[in-house]
């Protein structure tokens, strides 16, 4: 009888194994934890809003080197590149031949000298007689006449004399501005004239940026006094900076000095001329870059970071966290962007908060748990 139960028990002892292990499986699993997510609060304040054109750089004073005389080239005195000043020569011309023009000149003054002499002694000697009716009185209007050509003869041959001792001096070729003198583009033994540029000579401090703006921005920037001749207004478009072609932001800033007379039809853009310092030459006509300005300020703008809008289907929303840890998806108006941050026109109130990281795992009207931001990297936006 024992054994007979003792086979019973172990028989029976599976399914009741089996059956404890089936009611704790159907025990309810607790609830999930709510996503966690990083909260920032709108921020309200008045922000400038900037915009950004291509730029081109130009030499303040650009002054191509041209002979004024015709000869052969047989000195470069300047080397390329370099700073030089007003008054510097940079190439010399071959000077034997206007220094035997100059000889040739001046003899041909002291002839018309020696004649007018001549002349006046003729008139000083034949006026008397012609007085006392000795001559004719023809004969002394022609000495008359014979010393004022003398006299004309000699002031163009002086005139030709200084004219021989200026092609003389031109032979030197001199810049015309403190500048950085390029490239030689005339080789020693060229033959070269008024119509050859051997060179140019750029002032590159303060050096010139130009930009092609809209009429519109053009209208926003402030009116400019007739002409073009006066600088826009120093509220708007002061302060310029100027990016550079590797990403870098150049240390000085520029203004605006100067708008075209007319805006171009074909474009429907009108240039700007803005200056920059530049005491250690790093820029240099030719150079491509970008130029900032502040063009309007946005008073009271409500400001959110980028990461925290979402775009569906030509839509923005942003997920807002109320007082109960509820988050709520509203759609939003955008403005402008500002670095790292957007303006947004409508839909937020100042001080609310926003969910700037976990966007994806928020659901409207699911309960959420704040996190602590991540601490500031110290980059503006």
């Amino acid at each position: 009888m024992r054994a007979r139960l003792e086979t019973t028990s172990l028989l029976l002892l599976p399914g009741l194994l089996a059956a404890l292990v089936g009611c704790r499986g159907e025990a309810a699993p607790p609830p999930p934890r709510p996503p966690s997510v990083v909260l920032v609060k709108v921020v309200q304040k008045d922000v400038p809003i900037e915009s950004e054109w291509i730029a081109t750089l130009d030499g303040h004073v650009n002054a191509d080197i041209q002979p004024q005389v015709t000869g052969y080239l047989v000195r470069q005195v300047y080397a390329e590149g370099m700073q030089v000043r007003k008054g510097d020569v940079l190439f010399e011309i071959d000077a034997r031949p206007f220094r035997a023009s100059l000889d040739q000149a001046q003899a041909q003054h002291a002839q018309s000298r020696a004649q007018l002499g001549k002349a006046a002694q003729d008139l000083e000697r034949d006026r008397p007689l012609a007085e006392a009716r000795a001559i004719a009185k023809s004969q002394l209007d022609n000495d008359v006449q014979a010393k004022r050509a003398a006299k004309a003869a000699t002031d163009s041959a002086r005139a030709t004399v200084k004219q021989a001792r200026l092609n003389l001096e031109f032979t030197r070729i001199r810049s015309p501005i403190n500048g950085i003198a390029g490239i030689a583009r005339g080789q020693i033994g060229d033959l070269v004239g008024p119509t050859t540029v051997l060179t140019t000579v750029s002032q590159v401090d303060p050096i010139k940026a130009y930009v092609a703006i809209s009429e519109q921005e053009y209208l926003s920037l402030g009116e400019v006094v007739a002409g073009g001749s006066q600088p826009l207004p120093g509220g708007v478009g002061a302060g310029l900076s100027l990016l550079l072609g590797d990403g870098n932001v150049y240390p000085h800033q520029g203004r605006f000095v100067l708008a075209d007379r007319q805006v171009d039809s074909t474009t429907g853009t009108i240039r700007l001329v803005a200056t920059f310092p530049n005491p250690k030459r790093l820029l240099r006509p030719g150079q491509f870059g970008r130029v900032r300005a502040v063009t309007r300020v946005v008073k009271g703008a409500l400001l959110v970071p980028q990461r925290a809008v979402t775009e569906l289907q030509g839509t923005f929303q942003i997920a807002v966290v109320g007082a109960d840890d509820k988050a709520a998806v509203r759609p939003v108006e955008l403005g402008a962007r500002v670095g790292s941050m957007w303006i947004v026109e409508k839909g937020l109130r100042a001080g609310e908060r926003v969910v700037a990281e976990g966007v994806q795992k928020v659901k409207d009207g699911a309960p959420v748990t704040p996190a602590a931001a991540p601490a500031p990297d110290g980059k503006g936006g």
